[in-house]
């Protein structure tokens, strides 16, 4: 007789389904980091994590365990990212207080940057203008922020796997110099197919408030003040995400060179608005050396992780870290969308950095 039917079914019956509320989630790449670091779990079978109601839906084997037990042990595989899970919605806390230090440290931000436009090395963002210093500057500030979650995890955890087999540097390497090149390839491409099209006056216009309402949305979320904003978060699909962060469980020598070449597609705002950028200069080499320059801003602080510890990448992830790079994001969205109006003609210039 077969009893091969009858496992199945006592399978199926141990199989449950719970929906947890997820603290610390800010953007879409929060979802595929979530979904990628609990579906690698023996015990859990499906995981689809939702950005716009803060919440993750667990199916799989977890025995007698309470919702609870299931909460707390899923949390403490997230909690390196920054993220935990609660079986009730956890009232949100703007931490407003936190504003004491995150302002300083913007407006100090803020006040370097305007000090190196005044010196010529980078200049304020505008719809039509943006050098390869402002480039790198913009790089930086979304390897502390939107970077910093799905690519410092992605980061962290090859180099775990890479670590336990005693290899640590070479695969950092790899992972680095493919990032840094297909930045470079893949925005010269864009820089070129930009050439296709006549952006006149209009379209620059266009493409300017675009950019401007895309990072004024990542700033907001990233103040984690209005948890409505999380809804408004434009993003490439979350499945090209989720292919690049299961390249990294491929245990081959080019795995991690690989890796760095799919970082370019992940969901990320601020990468999106430099290829926004990329597509207007109507140029390969600029678009290239545009889209290299906003890359080599991301590499202190992903090096950094690479050769560092889940703690430290926890730390950096801090609420006050994360507000003080949204306000500066605000700053030049505000720009961005003023420099757009000027440039089109509707408002006079008022500041003349």
């Amino acid at each position: 007789m077969d009893y091969s039917w009858c496992a199945f079914i006592e399978t199926k019956i141990a199989m449950s389904t719970y929906i947890f509320h997820v603290n610390g989630m800010h953007c879409k790449s929060c979802e595929v980091l979530t979904e990628s670091e609990l579906g690698k779990l023996p015990e859990v079978s499906t995981v689809k994590a939702s950005l716009k109601h803060l919440h993750v839906e667990v199916a799989g084997d977890f025995g007698e365990k309470t919702p609870e037990d299931i909460a707390s042990g899923l949390s403490q595989v997230l909690k390196p990212h920054g993220y935990t899970l609660s079986v009730e919605k956890q009232n949100h806390s703007a931490r407003w207080h936190e504003f004491v230090v995150a302002i300083p440290i913007a407006l100090g931000f803020v006040l370097v940057f305007i000090i190196l436009q005044k010196l010529g090395i980078v200049n304020l963002i505008t719809a039509s203008n943006v050098n390869y210093g402002t480039a790198f500057v913009v790089g930086l500030i979304a390897s502390v922020s939107t970077c910093m979650a799905v690519v410092g995890g992605l980061v962290l955890s090859m180099s775990a796997n890479f670590a336990k087999e005693g290899d640590k540097i070479k695969p950092q390497l790899l992972f680095h110099v493919g990032r840094l090149t297909s930045f470079l390839i893949v925005g010269g491409v864009i820089g070129g197919i930009g050439s296709s099209f006549q952006i006149g006056a209009i379209g620059t216009f266009v493409l300017g408030i675009v950019v401007a309402v895309v990072m004024l949305i990542l700033g907001v979320n990233l103040l984690d003040v209005f948890p409505w904003a999380k809804k408004l978060q434009p993003t490439m699909p979350s499945v090209i995400g989720k292919r690049v962060h299961g390249l990294k469980d491929i245990n081959h020598t080019v795995t991690p060179l690989l890796v760095g070449i799919a970082t370019f597609f992940l969901p990320c705002g601020f990468t999106q608005s430099m290829q926004l950028y990329a597509l207007t200069t109507g140029s390969f080499i600029t678009g290239a050396l545009l889209m290299g320059s906003f890359a080599l801003g991301t590499l202190p602080v992903l090096a950094l992780l690479s050769f560092s510890s889940a703690a430290i990448h926890k730390k950096m992830q801090s609420s006050i870290f994360f507000k003080s790079a949204g306000l500066v994001v605000i700053f030049f969205a505000m720009f961005t969308l003023f420099n757009s109006l000027v440039g089109i003609g509707i408002s006079p210039p008022l500041f003349s950095f």
